[in-house]
């Protein structure tokens, strides 16, 4: 196998809290990255679900160049710019949410969920009704209070004690009903897809039970799409194919085409229960991110697009399948759209750095779980031979 990089060791400035691949990255174009010396790699990451156009995207790129030469960067949330106001109609247009909050990250995002239901369930049933569930396999972030929803002990024991009040579950509706006492459980947070927890597509009958239990019990549920949503699963929101709305919905990752930027979306009786000075941000929502995440929003809500993620997605999914068939090294496969997860034999991290090797760029979702996340532009032949490469890693 070719070497993946002769780049320079890394640099001992940057905190140490990733362990980055040897390779520098200078540019990128179509759904391959490049690196120093040259060499192109397959990208099967997407920035972990951010670069949904790809790289180096005529629309985007003049779409930055437009926000930059006819308009503002920033001017904080002291004072009002159209581009932000103009995508959360858009938003409000598209979706079940009468309210939206913009911020810079999908953790932000939850964050700012969990004030918001906190605040909206003291309305109406004091300040018992403070308790937030997740499930067993859940990601929602970093932070404090969404650290004590992510289902990773790895992650959470260094920084105990966590935010208080927030529990996980396993995701069983027996236990569920058990735990969603109306007088103390303000809200449950759930992903369609859990994508950390080992690209999990949750059942469509389950999700619609919780819906039900939550709705007749006065409890909100928190819809995090912050790595399905977008036009990942095949539709811009992963529930619209499930049948019911939220009450709080939390995005973030190709908001903005690489820009960071994250969003809250929610129903009038909820968002209208945060007052001024209850919650806020520096950045979130400016006017050069706000219009780069207008064409983003028009791209990837493009029923042409959406139709191809879903067709090559059920392409891949049964390619991926074949592959099991075949190699006793796969133990199983899960997906939906341009979201997969594969249960390898085989440490992940050796099989991603095998892949790396063969110019394909593959992530982890676990110690023994793959992901796939390319960029939604990409197409059948692409794909194809990302498969093939995939096949040469696991071996």
């Amino acid at each position: 196998m070719t070497p993946a990089t002769s780049a320079p060791p890394a640099s001992d400035a940057l905190l140490g809290v990733y362990r980055r691949a040897p390779m520098e990255f200078v540019r990128g174009a179509g759904v391959e990255l490049f690196d120093a010396d040259g060499r192109a790699y397959l990208d099967f990451v997407a920035g972990i679900a951010v670069n949904a156009l790809g790289y180096s995207d005529a629309g985007l790129e003049r779409a930055m160049r437009e926000a930059i030469d006819g308009g503002l960067v920033h001017v904080s949330n002291l004072y009002r710019t159209a581009p932000g106001e103009r995508l959360a109609e858009k938003l409000i247009e598209r979706t079940f949410a009468d309210r939206v909050f913009f911020c810079n990250s999908g953790a932000e995002a939850n964050e700012g969920a969990f004030k918001m239901v906190r605040r909206w369930a003291r309305t109406t049933g004091g300040t018992a009704k403070h308790e937030i569930i997740a499930l067993r396999g859940a990601f929602h972030g970093r932070l404090f209070g969404t650290l004590a929803a992510t289902d990773r002990p790895s992650y959470r024991a260094p920084f105990r004690p966590l935010a208080g009040g927030i529990s996980i579950i396993e995701r069983d509706l027996g236990e569920i009903d058990a735990a969603l006492n109306a007088e103390t459980v303000a809200a449950v947070i759930v992903e369609p897809v859990q994508g950390e927890g080992g690209v999990r597509v949750l059942d469509g009958e389950f999700l619609r039970a919780l819906r039900e239990m939550t709705r007749t019990r006065g409890i909100a549920l928190i819809l995090d799409e912050i790595q399905c949503g977008y036009g990942r699963t095949g539709t811009f929101f992963a529930h619209e194919q499930l049948g019911f709305t939220p009450d709080v919905l939390t995005v973030a990752k190709p908001m903005a085409g690489g820009l960071p930027m994250g969003a809250i979306l929610a129903t009038q009786a909820i968002g209208q229960t945060l007052q001024p000075g209850d919650h806020g941000t520096t950045f979130g929502g400016g006017p050069f991110v706000s219009s780069v995440a207008l064409h983003v929003f028009d791209r990837l809500s493009d029923p042409g697009l959406l139709a191809s993620v879903s067709i090559n997605g059920a392409w891949l999914g049964e390619a991926l399948q074949q592959l099991a068939a075949a190699s006793p090294k796969i133990r199983a496969v899960r997906g939906i759209g341009y979201m997969w997860g594969i249960d390898v034999v085989d440490p992940a991290k050796d099989i991603v750095a095998r892949a790396l090797d063969l110019g394909l760029l593959i992530c982890s979702a676990g110690d023994h779980t793959l992901r796939l996340l390319p960029p939604l532009v990409m197409e059948r032949a692409e794909l194809e031979r990302g498969v093939k490469l995939l096949s040469e890693a696991v071996g």
